[in-house]
């Protein structure tokens, strides 16, 4: 992306828009995470309830200091490269947003390695929301065709880029437990 489309596309989240942009295994619907109606309008297309909570990206963890009550230990292994994606489950704040954290005590969040979901949390300067781009229980996008078909004319913007290189979306492991959720 050029830095031109980069400031475009900040603007549109900035504004409380909807895009969709590759990760590291699929493509994801995103958002600003503390903006309420760009959240639920997200859910809606995907036909997610709000109670079942999202994942958020940053590009480092002190994106994400604000969402998780986390010991220095665990913020090491949440900062800690691995070789394929993981997603940790974290206590969440007492202040997290509720449409984050949904039903939950915790948050998702993940330390993106994607150079356009890298850049795009600098760019911003905070974390971003970041689920499947798919209608709850389909499967997930994985081209920029794809989300079109999914959602048509429905997202404010679709970046067109390749996804990484796993095949399956990010491992999810519960940082307090070390236990595997979801196996990459």
């Amino acid at each position: 992306m050029t830095p031109w489309q980069y400031r475009l596309t900040t603007n549109i989240i900035r504004r409380g828009g909807i895009i969709a942009y590759p990760t590291e295994a699929v493509f994801g619907l995103g958002c600003d995470p503390v903006n309420f109606r760009a959240v639920e309008e997200i859910c809606r297309l995907k036909r997610r309830n709000l109670s079942k909570g999202l994942i958020l990206i940053a590009s480092h963890i002190d994106q994400v200091r604000a969402y998780v009550s986390a010991t220095p230990a665990q913020l090491k292994k949440l900062a800690k490269t691995t070789t394929s994606p993981v997603t940790w489950i974290m206590p969440a704040q007492a202040e997290c947003p509720t449409w984050l954290t949904g039903n939950h005590h915790s948050i998702a969040v993940r330390i993106t390695r994607h150079p356009i979901a890298k850049t795009l949390c600098q760019q911003l300067g905070h974390a971003l929301v970041s689920t499947s781009a798919n209608i709850s229980r389909q499967p997930a996008a994985r081209t920029a065709l794809d989300v079109q078909r999914i959602f048509g004319d429905e997202l404010d913007m679709i970046i067109h880029a390749d996804t990484g290189d796993s095949r399956r979306p990010s491992e999810i492991r519960d940082i307090t437990s070390g236990k595997t959720l979801r196996p990459s």
